[in-house]
């Protein structure tokens, strides 16, 4: 078994906020037919705290390797348009791996990690303001590409 989580913010408020790119992959997903073997959730908790989430859920599949894990979210690390997905490597600082890591006890899962920085360089928005705001117009086109190359590119990984 797979087990893939997007990670974001709950709410109508959030629902097209940079940090949230992680539920809009999910939500690309519930329109695909997925694999025998790969589970879907998204978080239902503000993304500082979904290391309680991911800890809840593999309770719940107690003989789930770590390693089957795949957690989806935005990284201010990589440029907009661009994503990785890699096996414990994630951005300098991100509050919800954070979480994940100090509850389940490990960095030892996998992330799909999709860049949301499109900031002028000359006139930065801080990092925690950036990603609660929503994509513009272009942006979202952007974003639409990639979700479903990240698509393409997790289905790969967890066959």
């Amino acid at each position: 078994m797979k087990l893939i989580i997007g990670l974001g913010n709950p709410g109508e408020k959030y629902k097209n906020n940079r940090h949230n790119v992680g539920y809009m992959v999910i939500d690309a997903f519930q329109e695909s037919k997925l694999p025998k073997g790969v589970t879907i959730r998204k978080t239902d908790c503000f993304m500082n705290d979904s290391g309680l989430f991911v800890k809840n859920i593999l309770s719940k599949y107690p003989k789930l390797s770590i390693s089957d894990l795949y957690i989806i979210h935005d990284d201010l690390d990589i440029k907009q348009g661009e994503y990785k997905i890699q096996f414990t490597k994630g951005p300098k600082d991100h509050n919800g791996l954070l979480s994940i890591e100090n509850e389940i006890g490990t960095n030892k899962f996998w992330r799909a990690r999709i860049g949301v920085d499109n900031r002028n360089q000359d006139n930065r928005t801080k990092g925690e303001e950036y990603v609660l705001q929503d994509f513009n117009v272009q942006e979202k086109v952007v974003i639409k590409e990639v979700i479903e190359s990240i698509k393409r590119g997790l289905l790969k990984v967890v066959q």
